[in-house]
Protein backbone atom coordinates (compact mmCIF):
# COMPACT_ATOMS: atom_id res chain seq x y z
CA UNK A 1 0.00 0.00 0.00
CA UNK A 2 2.71 2.25 0.85
CA UNK A 3 4.59 2.07 -2.15
CA UNK A 4 1.49 2.86 -4.58
CA UNK A 5 0.92 5.93 -2.23
CA UNK A 6 4.29 6.68 -2.68
CA UNK A 7 3.77 6.62 -6.49
CA UNK A 8 0.35 8.80 -6.37
CA UNK A 9 2.33 11.38 -4.11
CA UNK A 10 4.78 11.57 -6.46
CA UNK A 11 2.16 11.73 -9.65
CA UNK A 12 0.22 14.86 -7.80
CA UNK A 13 3.82 16.34 -7.01
CA UNK A 14 4.74 16.36 -10.76
CA UNK A 15 1.15 17.80 -11.74
CA UNK A 16 1.51 20.58 -9.32
CA UNK A 17 4.97 21.67 -10.99
CA UNK A 18 3.16 21.70 -14.18
CA UNK A 19 -0.02 23.80 -13.00
CA UNK A 20 3.04 26.09 -11.40
CA UNK A 21 4.94 26.49 -14.63
CA UNK A 22 1.80 27.43 -16.83
CA UNK A 23 1.97 27.02 -20.43
CA UNK A 24 -0.84 24.88 -20.68
CA UNK A 25 -3.85 24.60 -23.24
CA UNK A 26 -7.43 25.08 -21.74
CA UNK A 27 -8.05 21.23 -22.10
CA UNK A 28 -4.72 20.01 -20.78
CA UNK A 29 -5.24 22.44 -17.61
CA UNK A 30 -8.72 21.02 -17.47
CA UNK A 31 -7.42 17.48 -17.61
CA UNK A 32 -4.35 18.10 -14.69
CA UNK A 33 -7.07 20.10 -12.56
CA UNK A 34 -9.36 16.90 -12.56
CA UNK A 35 -6.66 14.38 -12.10
CA UNK A 36 -5.15 16.70 -9.22
CA UNK A 37 -8.80 16.96 -7.02
CA UNK A 38 -9.04 13.17 -7.57
CA UNK A 39 -6.10 12.41 -6.00
CA UNK A 40 -5.62 15.57 -3.64
CA UNK A 41 -7.49 14.03 -0.58
CA UNK A 42 -5.49 11.01 -0.65
CA UNK A 43 -1.85 13.05 -0.58
CA UNK A 44 -2.76 14.64 1.80
CA UNK A 45 -3.97 11.74 3.73
CA UNK A 46 -0.87 9.90 3.35
CA UNK A 47 1.35 12.76 4.77
CA UNK A 48 -0.46 13.45 7.87
CA UNK A 49 -0.30 9.25 8.18
CA UNK A 50 3.72 9.67 7.50
CA UNK A 51 3.81 12.71 10.09
CA UNK A 52 1.99 10.52 12.70
CA UNK A 53 4.50 7.53 12.10
CA UNK A 54 7.61 10.03 12.46
CA UNK A 55 6.41 10.95 15.50
CA UNK A 56 5.60 7.29 16.90
CA UNK A 57 9.04 6.29 15.64
CA UNK A 58 10.47 9.42 17.48
CA UNK A 59 8.96 8.67 20.90
CA UNK A 60 10.37 5.37 20.41
CA UNK A 61 13.51 6.42 20.51
CA UNK A 62 12.90 8.76 23.02
CA UNK A 63 11.65 5.98 25.64
CA UNK A 64 15.01 4.11 25.17
CA UNK A 65 17.19 6.59 26.23
CA UNK A 66 14.24 8.69 28.87
CA UNK A 67 15.32 7.38 32.68
CA UNK A 68 12.85 9.12 34.36
CA UNK A 69 9.84 6.72 34.66
CA UNK A 70 6.68 9.63 34.58
CA UNK A 71 8.18 11.26 31.91
CA UNK A 72 7.75 7.48 30.23
CA UNK A 73 4.72 6.95 31.74
CA UNK A 74 3.56 10.41 29.54
CA UNK A 75 5.52 9.66 26.81
CA UNK A 76 3.06 5.86 26.54
CA UNK A 77 0.30 7.89 26.90
CA UNK A 78 0.58 10.31 23.92
CA UNK A 79 2.08 6.91 21.79
CA UNK A 80 -1.18 5.60 22.34
CA UNK A 81 -3.24 8.44 21.24
CA UNK A 82 -0.59 8.18 18.17
CA UNK A 83 -1.24 4.85 17.42
CA UNK A 84 -5.15 5.19 17.34
CA UNK A 85 -4.42 8.01 14.62
CA UNK A 86 -2.13 6.18 12.57
CA UNK A 87 -5.11 3.29 12.73
CA UNK A 88 -7.73 6.06 11.61
CA UNK A 89 -5.75 7.34 8.95
CA UNK A 90 -4.30 4.24 7.56
CA UNK A 91 -8.38 2.52 7.41
CA UNK A 92 -8.70 6.34 5.23
CA UNK A 93 -6.09 5.84 3.34
CA UNK A 94 -7.89 1.68 2.23
CA UNK A 95 -10.77 3.14 1.12
CA UNK A 96 -9.14 6.32 -0.83
CA UNK A 97 -7.35 3.28 -2.89
CA UNK A 98 -10.38 1.84 -3.36
CA UNK A 99 -11.08 1.91 -7.39
CA UNK A 100 -13.79 4.97 -8.06
CA UNK A 101 -17.34 4.26 -9.67
CA UNK A 102 -16.61 6.53 -12.61
CA UNK A 103 -19.81 7.43 -12.23
CA UNK A 104 -19.75 8.68 -8.86
CA UNK A 105 -19.19 12.68 -9.50
CA UNK A 106 -22.49 12.76 -11.64
CA UNK A 107 -25.48 14.24 -11.35
CA UNK A 108 -28.68 11.75 -11.52
CA UNK A 109 -32.12 11.34 -12.82
CA UNK A 110 -34.36 9.50 -9.86
CA UNK A 111 -37.71 7.66 -11.12
CA UNK A 112 -40.42 7.08 -8.47
CA UNK A 113 -43.75 5.06 -9.58
CA UNK A 114 -46.22 4.05 -7.49
CA UNK A 115 -46.71 0.12 -7.32
CA UNK A 116 -48.81 -2.33 -5.30
CA UNK A 117 -51.34 -0.51 -3.06
CA UNK A 118 -53.01 1.53 -5.48
CA UNK A 119 -53.61 5.03 -4.24
CA UNK A 120 -51.41 4.38 -0.71
CA UNK A 121 -48.58 3.32 -3.72
CA UNK A 122 -48.87 6.55 -5.02
CA UNK A 123 -49.09 8.35 -1.65
CA UNK A 124 -46.08 6.29 -0.54
CA UNK A 125 -44.42 7.73 -3.90
CA UNK A 126 -45.04 11.29 -3.30
CA UNK A 127 -43.83 10.95 0.42
CA UNK A 128 -40.59 9.44 -1.20
CA UNK A 129 -39.81 12.62 -3.64
CA UNK A 130 -40.12 14.66 -0.56
CA UNK A 131 -37.51 12.77 1.54
CA UNK A 132 -35.00 12.95 -1.42
CA UNK A 133 -35.55 16.01 -1.88
CA UNK A 134 -34.77 17.47 1.95
CA UNK A 135 -32.02 15.01 1.70
CA UNK A 136 -30.68 16.85 -1.29
CA UNK A 137 -31.88 20.18 0.30
CA UNK A 138 -29.46 19.37 2.92
CA UNK A 139 -26.25 18.60 0.97
CA UNK A 140 -26.50 21.67 -1.21
CA UNK A 141 -27.90 20.00 -3.80
CA UNK A 142 -30.66 20.73 -6.69
CA UNK A 143 -33.34 19.21 -7.82
CA UNK A 144 -35.72 19.64 -11.10
CA UNK A 145 -38.72 17.51 -11.54
CA UNK A 146 -38.97 16.77 -15.12
CA UNK A 147 -41.86 15.27 -15.47
CA UNK A 148 -44.73 14.40 -12.97
CA UNK A 149 -48.32 12.10 -13.16
CA UNK A 150 -50.38 13.32 -9.80
CA UNK A 151 -52.33 10.73 -8.60
CA UNK A 152 -56.16 12.03 -7.62
CA UNK A 153 -55.79 11.03 -4.11
CA UNK A 154 -52.10 12.67 -3.62
CA UNK A 155 -48.64 11.76 -4.22
CA UNK A 156 -47.77 10.60 -8.04
CA UNK A 157 -48.02 7.46 -10.38
CA UNK A 158 -44.82 8.18 -11.74
CA UNK A 159 -42.28 11.19 -11.12
CA UNK A 160 -38.83 11.97 -12.82
CA UNK A 161 -36.45 14.47 -11.28
CA UNK A 162 -32.51 15.65 -11.82
CA UNK A 163 -30.56 15.49 -8.71
CA UNK A 164 -27.69 17.78 -9.38
CA UNK A 165 -24.78 18.41 -7.37
CA UNK A 166 -21.36 17.32 -6.14
CA UNK A 167 -21.13 13.37 -5.61
CA UNK A 168 -25.08 13.26 -5.99
CA UNK A 169 -24.75 9.51 -7.59
CA UNK A 170 -22.05 8.45 -4.97
CA UNK A 171 -24.32 8.66 -2.47
CA UNK A 172 -27.79 7.84 -4.23
CA UNK A 173 -26.99 5.34 -6.19
CA UNK A 174 -28.19 2.52 -3.69
CA UNK A 175 -31.67 3.43 -3.36
CA UNK A 176 -32.64 1.50 -6.72
CA UNK A 177 -35.27 -1.16 -5.86
CA UNK A 178 -38.86 -1.52 -4.02
CA UNK A 179 -39.02 0.33 -1.12
CA UNK A 180 -42.18 -0.88 0.60
CA UNK A 181 -44.47 1.06 3.35
CA UNK A 182 -46.21 -0.56 6.44
CA UNK A 183 -48.56 1.94 7.80
CA UNK A 184 -52.83 2.62 8.14
CA UNK A 185 -54.34 4.77 5.57
CA UNK A 186 -56.03 7.18 6.32
CA UNK A 187 -59.53 6.12 4.63
CA UNK A 188 -59.00 3.22 6.79
CA UNK A 189 -61.96 3.21 8.87
CA UNK A 190 -60.36 -0.21 11.12
CA UNK A 191 -57.27 0.88 12.04
CA UNK A 192 -55.62 -1.86 10.16
CA UNK A 193 -52.11 -1.84 8.76
CA UNK A 194 -51.51 -2.19 4.81
CA UNK A 195 -48.70 -2.74 2.87
CA UNK A 196 -47.94 -0.72 -0.35
CA UNK A 197 -44.75 0.06 -2.65
CA UNK A 198 -43.41 2.06 -4.96
CA UNK A 199 -39.86 1.53 -7.06
CA UNK A 200 -37.43 3.60 -7.32
CA UNK A 201 -34.89 3.99 -10.03
CA UNK A 202 -31.59 5.88 -10.00
CA UNK A 203 -29.45 6.71 -13.05
CA UNK A 204 -26.39 8.46 -13.24
CA UNK A 205 -26.82 11.36 -16.37
CA UNK A 206 -25.01 10.11 -19.34
CA UNK A 207 -22.29 12.91 -20.41
CA UNK A 208 -22.52 13.52 -24.55
CA UNK A 209 -19.56 11.80 -25.12
CA UNK A 210 -20.60 8.46 -23.68
CA UNK A 211 -23.49 8.24 -25.73
CA UNK A 212 -24.14 9.40 -29.77
CA UNK A 213 -27.62 9.64 -30.26
CA UNK A 214 -28.16 10.86 -33.79
CA UNK A 215 -31.86 12.54 -33.84
CA UNK A 216 -32.32 10.51 -37.54
CA UNK A 217 -32.97 7.58 -34.70
CA UNK A 218 -35.62 9.43 -33.31
CA UNK A 219 -39.12 9.75 -33.70
CA UNK A 220 -40.76 12.93 -32.51
CA UNK A 221 -44.54 13.14 -31.73
CA UNK A 222 -46.27 16.27 -30.09
CA UNK A 223 -49.68 16.22 -28.48
CA UNK A 224 -51.57 18.67 -26.15
CA UNK A 225 -50.39 18.29 -22.14
CA UNK A 226 -52.69 17.01 -19.94
CA UNK A 227 -53.38 16.91 -16.16
CA UNK A 228 -54.78 15.07 -13.49
CA UNK A 229 -57.73 13.03 -14.70
CA UNK A 230 -56.82 13.70 -18.66
CA UNK A 231 -58.27 17.05 -18.66
CA UNK A 232 -56.05 19.30 -21.14
CA UNK A 233 -54.20 21.49 -19.71
CA UNK A 234 -53.79 23.37 -23.04
CA UNK A 235 -54.94 23.66 -26.84
CA UNK A 236 -51.56 23.38 -28.58
CA UNK A 237 -49.38 20.57 -28.73
CA UNK A 238 -46.43 21.40 -26.16
CA UNK A 239 -45.92 18.01 -24.59
CA UNK A 240 -43.57 16.49 -27.05
CA UNK A 241 -42.96 12.61 -27.00
CA UNK A 242 -39.04 10.71 -28.31
CA UNK A 243 -39.21 7.35 -29.31
CA UNK A 244 -36.09 5.66 -30.08
CA UNK A 245 -36.39 3.82 -33.07
CA UNK A 246 -33.54 1.11 -32.40
CA UNK A 247 -34.51 -0.11 -29.67
CA UNK A 248 -38.75 1.53 -29.33
CA UNK A 249 -37.76 3.06 -25.95
CA UNK A 250 -40.33 6.19 -25.34
CA UNK A 251 -40.35 9.42 -23.47
CA UNK A 252 -42.57 12.04 -22.79
CA UNK A 253 -42.43 15.31 -21.25
CA UNK A 254 -45.45 18.19 -20.50
CA UNK A 255 -44.19 20.01 -17.53
CA UNK A 256 -42.54 23.06 -19.81
CA UNK A 257 -44.44 25.79 -21.31
CA UNK A 258 -43.09 25.29 -24.48
CA UNK A 259 -42.46 22.65 -27.04
CA UNK A 260 -39.12 23.42 -27.34
CA UNK A 261 -38.38 23.29 -23.78
CA UNK A 262 -40.15 20.05 -23.62
CA UNK A 263 -38.33 18.94 -26.05
CA UNK A 264 -35.33 19.42 -24.71
CA UNK A 265 -36.34 17.91 -21.39
CA UNK A 266 -37.74 14.30 -23.16
CA UNK A 267 -34.09 14.45 -24.86
CA UNK A 268 -32.43 14.37 -21.61
CA UNK A 269 -34.46 11.41 -20.09
CA UNK A 270 -34.09 9.57 -22.95
CA UNK A 271 -30.44 9.63 -23.33
CA UNK A 272 -30.00 8.85 -19.64
CA UNK A 273 -32.42 5.95 -20.24
CA UNK A 274 -30.32 4.54 -22.97
CA UNK A 275 -27.29 5.14 -20.74
CA UNK A 276 -29.15 3.03 -17.61
CA UNK A 277 -29.50 0.40 -20.08
CA UNK A 278 -26.21 0.50 -21.81
CA UNK A 279 -24.69 0.17 -18.09
CA UNK A 280 -27.40 -2.66 -17.40
CA UNK A 281 -25.98 -4.60 -20.51
CA UNK A 282 -22.26 -4.46 -19.41
CA UNK A 283 -23.32 -5.69 -15.87
CA UNK A 284 -25.87 -8.62 -17.24
CA UNK A 285 -22.40 -9.73 -18.97
CA UNK A 286 -20.40 -9.63 -15.70
CA UNK A 287 -22.46 -11.64 -13.81
CA UNK A 288 -20.45 -11.38 -10.09
CA UNK A 289 -21.26 -7.59 -10.35
CA UNK A 290 -24.69 -8.56 -9.85
CA UNK A 291 -24.61 -9.88 -6.83
CA UNK A 292 -22.68 -7.38 -5.05
CA UNK A 293 -23.85 -7.30 -1.22
CA UNK A 294 -25.06 -2.98 -2.01
CA UNK A 295 -25.00 -2.16 -5.62
CA UNK A 296 -27.18 -0.59 -7.98
CA UNK A 297 -30.46 -2.49 -6.65
CA UNK A 298 -32.79 -3.89 -8.89
CA UNK A 299 -36.25 -2.78 -9.31
CA UNK A 300 -37.86 -5.68 -8.19
CA UNK A 301 -35.69 -5.84 -4.88
CA UNK A 302 -37.20 -5.23 -2.04
CA UNK A 303 -34.38 -2.92 -0.60
CA UNK A 304 -36.57 -0.93 2.13
CA UNK A 305 -39.20 -1.23 4.66
CA UNK A 306 -40.62 1.90 6.22
CA UNK A 307 -42.83 0.64 9.35
CA UNK A 308 -45.05 3.66 10.46
CA UNK A 309 -46.58 2.43 13.38
CA UNK A 310 -43.68 1.18 15.05
CA UNK A 311 -41.75 3.91 13.73
CA UNK A 312 -39.22 1.86 12.03
CA UNK A 313 -37.20 1.77 9.14
CA UNK A 314 -35.23 -1.80 7.94
CA UNK A 315 -32.81 -1.91 5.02
CA UNK A 316 -32.95 -5.14 4.39
CA UNK A 317 -29.76 -5.53 2.07
CA UNK A 318 -27.68 -5.07 5.44
CA UNK A 319 -29.75 -5.95 7.83
CA UNK A 320 -29.79 -2.61 9.85
CA UNK A 321 -33.26 -1.37 11.70
CA UNK A 322 -33.51 2.39 13.01
CA UNK A 323 -36.14 3.43 15.11
CA UNK A 324 -36.16 6.50 13.52
CA UNK A 325 -38.69 6.71 10.85
CA UNK A 326 -39.81 10.33 11.49
CA UNK A 327 -36.12 11.62 11.10
CA UNK A 328 -35.77 9.95 7.77
CA UNK A 329 -38.92 10.60 5.95
CA UNK A 330 -37.53 14.39 7.09
CA UNK A 331 -34.39 14.45 4.75
CA UNK A 332 -32.11 12.90 7.29
CA UNK A 333 -31.20 10.07 4.78
CA UNK A 334 -27.88 9.73 5.36
CA UNK A 335 -28.75 7.49 8.92
CA UNK A 336 -28.78 4.64 6.25
CA UNK A 337 -26.47 5.68 3.53
CA UNK A 338 -23.98 6.37 5.12
CA UNK A 339 -23.86 2.75 6.78
CA UNK A 340 -24.90 1.25 3.18
CA UNK A 341 -21.27 3.21 2.39
CA UNK A 342 -19.35 2.11 4.68
CA UNK A 343 -20.76 -2.07 4.27
CA UNK A 344 -19.97 -1.75 1.14
CA UNK A 345 -16.44 -0.22 1.55
CA UNK A 346 -15.47 -2.64 3.84
CA UNK A 347 -16.62 -5.66 1.66
CA UNK A 348 -14.29 -4.42 -1.16
CA UNK A 349 -11.40 -4.23 1.30
CA UNK A 350 -12.56 -7.75 2.45
CA UNK A 351 -12.05 -8.56 -1.47
CA UNK A 352 -15.51 -9.40 -1.83
CA UNK A 353 -16.87 -7.05 -4.17
CA UNK A 354 -14.02 -6.12 -6.47
CA UNK A 355 -15.95 -4.27 -8.90
CA UNK A 356 -18.47 -1.32 -8.34
CA UNK A 357 -22.10 -2.50 -9.35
Amino acid sequence: MIKRLELIEENYDNIQKKLIEGNLDSQELTKLLKESGQIEDTVITFRKYKAVLKEIEDLEELIEIEEDSELINVIKEEMKALNENEEKLKRELEILLIPKDPNDEKNIMFEIKGAAGGDEGNIFAGDLFRMYSKYAESKGWKVEVLEASSSGKGGYSSIEFMVSGKGAYSFLKYESGTHRVQRVPETESQGRIHTSTATVLVMPEADEVELDISWNDIRVDTFASSGPGGQSVNTTNSAVRLTYIPTGLSVQSQLGKSQHENKDTAFKILKTRLYDQMIAEQMEKEAEKRHALVGRGDRSEKVRTYNYPQNRVTDHRIGLTLQRLDAIMDGKLGLIIDPLINHYQTELLKGNNKEWP
